[in-house]
């Protein structure tokens, strides 16, 4: 900061002017020595010694303290403002800058400002096009100089010739003053002018080497103000580069904090979607085994693995892909323990058989009431095969069979479906290859245990309409055979095909062309946990 310029500060008592900034004291403090300074201009000065511009007297910073009364005799000074025809007292002066003034505008550069203290500094020290007298003016080098200018001018002629007329000056002082001491003397003339020729002589050698030293100081000095012009320079372009970043940074930040906002909204959609592709995956994959007639044929992969995590409980159990009744009918599912459940555990593997809840339920008949069939497919060539095949009818007063509330009812089924004895061993053709066939058949017409086994021997890559076409006429064959075996009846009494009950409640396991069930299973309810035995 500096103090503050009039138009009339020529004129004004140059008691009022600080011989630091040369212009009108702003907050004037008064030196130990007895000048004054403005507040701002000691600020600006770094150390804690303060030294006198008029007397070269030292003062420490903090024994500088501010000249309230002098401040006050200023208030009563006639001002002309540097900007515009306003006059006034000073004491107005400040206010009246502030409020007509608040963006100057430099006379010499055309540069704006935002306040008369920035736009008075940058005319003390910075503008180019500002006028200034010569430091050596006193001794009539020129008075005005643009600032621009002002190195080059120190190379001049003008006021190199000044200087050496003030090193002359300088030199000549002591020889007039021993000539003075002398004249008193009697000398000769001859010596006299001997003495004058010799001084003469020895004042144009210092003054050659002055003169020299002159050019090398200016030589110095260009060089110096070119470095200085070069450090200008760089120093706009890093401000420039600075600029710029700074810019970039803050666009960039801006970015990041609205990239940020963006990914916040969106996270929780992303977890709902990657929840809705979890479950279209597992769709998909159910819709590679899903079947609409009531019949899945299981395919288990890794047997002998799934059985060691069996064993070994970390995975008791696992189960098939959903299946249908029919494209609008029951979900259902089928769940097997390897190393069986319950009672049955390391002795038999256990199937059971799980209702789901379907997107239909409303309209469907419960309690389901249908029976349900399990084959485990024996894999040796057709004619050598022997499925092992068991049934249950379900229980209409267990909540395993009533109307799914949650997910999936609980498990019901056969406990001692196969001994484990059967699969275990080695070359068994129940598991070839690793792998396991399992046949879940949901009997919807009642069909006898006789045409069972002939239905689950057909060949399971047949299309299901051959397959029932099959079926129906095997029925028929049987039908017709039955009727030429049997006498025929009086015209009371009609001739009637009889059929295997079916009021099945409890499983009869049947080991086709083999041997009778082992065991003749019962059903038995399985909760959904897997851990619960």
């Amino acid at each position: 900061m500096t103090g503050f310029d009039a138009r009339n500060r020529d004129s004004i008592n140059r008691l009022y002017i600080c011989r630091k900034c040369n212009l009108i004291f702003r907050e004037p403090c008064q030196l130990s020595c007895g000048h004054r300074q403005c507040t701002t201009c000691i600020e600006n000065i770094e150390g804690d010694i303060i030294k006198c511009t008029e007397c070269h007297d030292e003062t420490p910073k903090n024994e500088i303290m501010p000249d309230r009364g002098f401040r006050n005799g200023m208030k009563s000074l006639s001002i002309i403002c540097s900007l515009c025809p306003w006059n006034g007292l000073f004491n107005d002066y400040e206010e009246h800058l502030k409020t007509a003034h608040p963006n100057p505008i430099c006379e010499f550069c055309e540069e704006k400002f935002n306040s008369t203290i920035e736009l008075n500094k940058h005319k003390q020290q910075e503008c180019t096009k500002i006028t200034v007298p010569c430091a050596l003016k006193e001794y009539g080098c020129l008075d005005s100089v643009c600032r621009a200018q002002l190195q080059e001018h120190y190379l001049s002629d003008i006021h190199q010739k000044i200087i050496i007329s003030i090193i002359r000056r300088i030199v000549s002082k002591p020889t007039n003053e021993q000539q003075v001491s002398g004249m008193d003397v009697d000398i000769e003339q001859g010596a006299a002018s001997s003495i004058t020729t010799t001084a003469n002589e020895n004042i144009s050698t210092q003054m050659q080497e002055i003169y020299e030293t002159t050019n090398t100081f200016a030589n110095e000095i260009q060089t110096l103000t070119d470095n200085t012009q070069r450090l200008s320079s760089e120093s706009i372009r890093l401000q420039s580069s600075t600029e710029s970043l700074t810019q970039e940074i803050s666009s960039l930040k801006l970015s990041i904090q609205e990239y940020s906002s963006f990914l916040d909204g969106i996270k929780p959609n992303q977890e709902i979607l990657q929840q809705d592709v979890a479950l279209l995956k597992q769709k998909i994959d159910d819709m590679q085994y899903v079947s609409y007639d009531g019949t899945l044929i299981w395919k288990i992969k890794s047997f002998h693995e799934k059985m060691m995590d069996a064993q070994s409980e970390r995975q008791t159990s696992t189960s098939s892909p959903p299946f249908y009744s029919s494209p609008t009918g029951y979900k259902m599912r089928a769940r097997l323990y390897l190393n069986g459940d319950g009672n049955a555990r390391r002795t038999h593997m256990s199937l059971f058989f799980v209702l789901m809840r379907g997107p239909n339920d409303a309209i469907l008949k419960f309690p389901f009431n249908y029976k349900v069939t399990f084959c485990l497919y024996d894999q040796t060539p057709q004619q050598q095969q022997q499925h092992i095949i068991d049934s249950f009818r379900p229980d209409i007063k267990s909540n395993s069979f009533q109307r799914p509330r949650s997910e999936m009812n609980i498990a019901s089924g056969i406990p001692e479906f196969v001994p484990l004895t059967m699969i275990q061993q080695e070359g068994n053709p129940y598991v070839r290859d690793d792998t396991m066939f399992i046949r879940i058949m949901v009997d919807f017409g009642d069909m006898s245990k006789i045409l069972l086994s002939y239905a689950l021997s057909l060949d399971p890559g047949l299309p299901m309409h051959i397959q029932q076409l099959m079926i129906k006429q095997e029925i028929e064959r049987r039908e017709q055979q039955q009727s030429q075996q049997t006498p025929i009846s009086t015209a009371n009494h009609p001739i009637t095909l009889m059929m295997p009950p079916n009021n099945e409640t409890q499983s009869g396991q049947t080991i086709f062309n083999l041997i009778p069930s082992p065991n003749a299973a019962n059903t038995n309810d399985r909760s959904q946990d897997p851990t619960n035995n």
